[in-house]
């Protein structure tokens, strides 16, 4: 560990002051071990990003073959309800996982799974766009918080690009 309280692969994609602000999952946690931040930009307003968010639901959006035992998470809307807090976060391989502890449709879903609490954040910006935000706070030793950090930046990077592409792809369509 750092001595400014860095982790390797603790950020990606985002930038000081995206690190510095307030996340609904830090409510969860105090004195996190484990904190890590992952943003992407998307060319699409928020009101098209947001879909996506509350579809994690349905499947992780990362690597399917790893984290969905294979199955294909869906490439179209799929027209849910919004979320609500107690639902299940989402669902890997046929099983329900974690749960939805806050949500403000719109602009944050707030999870929990494998007692890590994590925020993904829409901060609508110029031009239509949209950064997307997570981040991932836990309590674990300070040993184990490395190699957390870099699993997790492998799997929510491509989450997120993921999520950025399918965003990208039915505004497009429309």
């Amino acid at each position: 560990m750092a001595d400014d309280g860095c982790v390797i692969g603790d950020r990606w994609g985002v930038t000081n002051s995206d690190t510095l602000r307030t996340y609904p999952c830090d409510d969860f946690v105090v004195s996190p071990t484990l904190q890590a931040w992952r943003g992407v930009r998307i060319e699409v307003p928020a009101a098209a990003v947001w879909p996506w968010v509350a579809q994690l639901r349905l499947a992780p959006y990362s690597y399917d073959w790893i984290d969905n035992l294979g199955r294909r998470s869906p490439r179209q809307l799929e027209g849910l309800p919004e979320p609500q807090v107690g639902e299940a976060f989402t669902t890997a391989g046929g099983r329900k996982l974690g749960r939805i502890v806050s949500v403000d449709p719109g602009r944050q879903l707030t999870s929990t799974i494998m007692g890590a609490f994590m925020s993904y954040v829409l901060v609508p910006q110029e031009h239509d766009t949209t950064r997307l935000l997570l981040k991932v706070v836990m309590q674990t030793t300070r040993w184990v918080a490395p190699g957390l950090s870099v699993g997790d930046l492998i799997m929510a990077r491509r989450q997120l690009f993921n999520l950025k592409k399918l965003a990208e792809r039915t505004s497009q369509s429309r």
